[in-house]
């Protein structure tokens, strides 16, 4: 009898904290500003999506480094509190945790990063062994993944050899030449998981819909995330456009990290793409109405 993995998904990638600081306006050099709120929470495009896909009822496992320092051990503890195994969590002893800071004003927010270890993910912290356990490799915040893209490809063609399915997110890229070797990872890909500005910079196309058709080319199935208009997905000839749900959101922190795990929860077991991309939609939706990108799934939230 051949043994099961003992994990639905591998998340590999970033793992930090958000500090959350609202009612700010107009930062100036030179000055002091009162917040109206601040909240700590776990952050990482990588590190949400693996809570909150464990939340969702999945066998999680993550690969990725944190610091030896207060903030790596918040991040730990509070992946774990969500159910997440953490066997492939790395401690760097020298260098910082990764933060970002998101300053909120009547619902737009502008962020600074300290990458830290967020960006030190390499290829050997995702050995055979880590990845011969589970199901599918999702792999998150790709253009921040620096340390990993000489090898990125090599890291997906080796888990589709093992047999597992796979996922990438790529997040904003802050060096901004959109590639980093993800055309080479899109050949291994079944799912890829753009917002809409990211799609059309990568893509140079001007459209969510035109960019979702070019980056098919390469992946199997393109799901490029539009905020509150939903998603649109393209895989081959089959489209499937899926509204958002009407709700009134409080915090669009993790959002789209909620929406993979929302969609994986479904395609883990073998729902239809539209019934994935709805249930994408609904993790969002979910999400928004909570503050920061993992206290809707938390077990007082649910």
């Amino acid at each position: 009898m051949i043994s099961q993995p003992e994990f639905d998904c591998l998340v590999a990638g970033d793992a930090n904290v958000d500090l959350l600081i609202d009612g700010v306006i107009n930062l100036q050099t030179g000055t002091e500003k009162l917040a109206s709120d601040l909240n700590l929470v776990l952050g990482g495009s990588s590190a949400i999506t693996a809570f909150n896909l464990s939340s969702l009822g999945a066998r999680v496992t993550f690969a990725g480094v944190v610091g030896a320092d207060l903030f790596g051990r918040f991040v730990e503890e509070r992946l774990s509190s969500g159910g997440v195994d953490l066997r492939g969590v790395r401690r760097a002893p020298d260098v910082k945790s990764g933060v970002t800071m998101w300053h909120s004003y009547e619902g737009k927010r502008a962020g600074v990063t300290f990458a830290g270890t967020s960006a030190m993910l390499e290829l050997k912290d995702v050995p055979d062994e880590l990845l011969k356990s589970a199901r599918h490799l999702h792999v998150g915040a790709y253009f921040l993944q620096t340390h990993l893209h000489s090898d990125a490809p090599a890291l997906f063609a080796r888990a589709k050899e093992l047999g597992l399915t796979t996922s990438v997110d790529c997040n904003y890229d802050p060096a901004e030449r959109w590639d980093s070797n993800l055309r080479g990872v899109l050949k291994h890909s079944d799912l890829f998981f753009p917002n809409e500005d990211e799609a059309m910079n990568i893509t140079g196309e001007s459209s969510a819909q035109a960019a979702a058709h070019a980056l098919a080319s390469l992946a199997k199935t393109v799901i490029v995330k539009r905020g509150a208009s939903g998603a649109f997905v393209v895989a081959g000839s089959t489209e499937v456009d899926v509204q958002a749900s009407p709700v009134t959101a409080i915090d669009t922190t993790g959002a789209g990290d909620s929406f993979n795990a929302g969609f994986l929860a479904a395609f883990l077991k073998g729902a239809d793409l539209e019934d994935c991309a709805t249930a994408g939609a609904l993790a969002a939706a979910r999400n928004v109405q909570y503050v920061g990108g993992t206290a809707a799934f938390e077990v007082h939230s649910a």
